[in-house]
C-alpha cells in the first residue's frame, strides 16, 4: 500500500471509476445535457471515486500480492480442453 505502483494503479482505477458512473448518471436521466444536476452528478461520482479508493486501500492487504482482487498477473492460464 505504501508503494508508488499501488498509488498509480489506485488512481487509473479512481480516474476509470468516476468517468463510468458520471457516464451512467447522466445517461441513466436520459436528459438533455444542457438539463443536467451537474452538482448531483459530479457528486454521486465522487462518491463512487471516493468509494473505489477506499475498496483499493482496505483490500491492499489482502490475500497474495497483485494488481487486485478481481485482477489477474497473466499467469493463471485456463486448462486446456482436450477433444
Amino acid at each position: 500500500m505504501f508503494t508508488k505502483a499501488f498509488w498509480k494503479a489506485t488512481a487509473e482505477r479512481a480516474i476509470r471509476t468516476f468517468a463510468q458512473s458520471l457516464a451512467a448518471v447522466l445517461t441513466a436521466g436520459a436528459t438533455n445535457l444542457l438539463d443536467v444536476d451537474w452538482k448531483a452528478a459530479l457528486a454521486t461520482a465522487g462518491m463512487a471515486t471516493l468509494l473505489s479508493i477506499l475498496m483499493a486501500v482496505g483490500s491492499a492487504g489482502v490475500g497474495r500480492p497483485g494488481p487486485g482482487l478481481t485482477e489477474t498477473t497473466g499467469t493463471d492460464v485456463p486448462a486446456k480442453h482436450v477433444a
